[in-house]
């Protein structure tokens, strides 16, 4: 399991003990309570996430012999349940797509034309996360046998997701496009030469969006890049169903293919 967010928290939660000045080892609950409040523009899920980390710190404190007040897990405030992705329609993304076609290099972004289109392919056409995607290398591309293999994607897991024909015979033409590159490489890289950056993907996707006159609601409500691999799996089921196929035994196999952690998370796509 990896254990970086939650080390980070406790680093800051570390320097606001520090800067309370405890004169023996304890977490007494005023200060406790101090360190959890809800802070503006907070969302109930970061809240509760710094609770969670506490919480394990206090009863490892408690079972070390000191003092230590354990938090309640009803301190966070109540998220709102109403969230709901933005499912582009299969004709959007035909437009995004086209629009995306129609780049052109600019002097901060030279291969833009080359690396975007394939970008936004994969990012629908296989459902990836973002981050997935551009911290791609040469080494995990195999456009032979047409695998791409993801290295530590969410929750610290790899697997290997197998491209459509037409989409492995886009990346070809990509390949060799760049050229000879280490296997270290990045696929598609920045012109630094290391990953491209979530920003910059981001910033054309909202230039597309305007692009194809497709309303983006403000922050969190979308249009959002993450919406493409919504999409790719809300798609596949609505083809399955349409097919006739059994969306059960169809699951577990959509679940693989995106890396979830068990079908409880692929069951939201229903």
């Amino acid at each position: 399991y990896r254990y970086g967010e939650q080390a980070h928290l406790l680093a800051r939660f570390d320097r606001f003990l520090c800067d309370e000045a405890l004169s023996q080892c304890e977490l007494p609950r005023s200060i406790n309570r101090k360190w959890l409040a809800k802070r503006p523009h907070e969302s109930a899920g970061t809240q509760w996430q710094r609770i969670c980390a506490v919480r394990q710190f206090a009863k490892y404190m408690c079972r070390l012999g000191y003092s230590a007040d354990v938090p309640d897990r009803s301190l966070t405030t109540k998220g709102s349940a109403g969230f709901s992705p933005r499912i582009p329609t299969q004709a959007e993304v035909q437009q995004l797509l086209h629009a995306a076609d129609q780049l052109t290099p600019t002097a901060h972004s030279p291969l833009r034309h080359l690396i975007m289109p394939e970008v936004f392919r994969l990012l629908y056409g296989c459902g990836f996360r973002l981050g997935e995607v551009l911290h791609l290398r040469m080494a995990d591309v195999d456009l032979n046998q047409g695998i791409l293999t993801v290295r530590k994607g969410k929750f610290g897991k790899d697997r290997l997701v197998p491209p459509a024909l037409s989409l492995v015979q886009r990346l070809q033409k990509y390949a060799n496009s760049m050229g000879d590159r280490s296997a270290d490489a990045y696929f598609f890289p920045s012109p630094s030469g290391g990953p491209l950056s979530l920003g910059a993907v981001y910033a054309v996707f909202r230039q597309l969006l305007l692009r194809c006159k497709i309303a983006h609601a403000g922050r969190g409500k979308g249009p959002r890049i993450h919406d493409l691999r919504h999409g790719f799996a809300c798609h596949a089921l609505l083809r399955w169903c349409r097919e006739g196929a059994d969306l059960n035994a169809k699951l577990p196999v959509l679940s693989t293919y995106m890396g979830h952690r068990s079908l409880a998370g692929t069951q939201h796509y229903l």
